[in-house]
């Protein structure tokens, strides 16, 4: 086995690909629970409706998750999930771009020319978001390290000190 004597950019990646793999089975599962929301929600409300209550609950739902487990972080907080929807809002605009596109240039494309393209869109705004998230929305401090904060330091300090 090869090293590449950079131990550091070696578990950077590694950590990446992990946080990825989460991120895709989280926003997965999310989108998954959110078409099952929508179908159920739509016999008894407009779609808009529907579609607008669903979409609000998976991106905090969403957030949460990602906050908590795809980046290992704390609870998301207001500033997290502002950033958080700003960034779904980027990838809504961004599909629906794709598909106004295709509509534009294909008017008769099939079912499944339509649907490789929203899934191929789907997948680069995906991508973008989980960059987003992990170098802006759920950033570590540099080194790697989660920050402390100081209260959590001086109750650290005073078990220490008590034991």
């Amino acid at each position: 086995m090869k090293t590449t004597g950079n131990t550091t950019a070696d578990t950077t990646k590694t950590g990446a690909i992990t946080a990825f793999a989460r991120f895709v089975v989280f926003g997965g599962g999310t989108g998954i629970a959110s078409a099952a929301a929508l179908v159920a929600l739509s016999d008894s409300m407009p779609i808009a409706l529907a579609n607008a209550f669903v979409t609000v609950v998976s991106t905090v739902l969403a957030t949460e998750l990602h906050s908590r487990f795809t980046f290992r972080g704390s609870r998301g907080g207001l500033r997290a999930h502002a950033q958080s929807a700003a960034s779904a809002l980027a990838a809504y605009l961004f599909t629906t771009a794709a598909m106004l596109g295709l509509r534009a240039v294909a008017p008769h494309a099939d079912a499944l020319v339509e649907q490789g393209v929203y899934l191929g869109a789907s997948g680069l705004a995906g991508i973008g978001r989980f960059v987003v998230l992990r170098v802006f929305v759920f950033a570590r401090p540099s080194g790697g390290t989660r920050a402390t904060s100081p209260t959590r330091a001086l109750a650290r300090a005073h078990v220490v000190t008590a034991a």
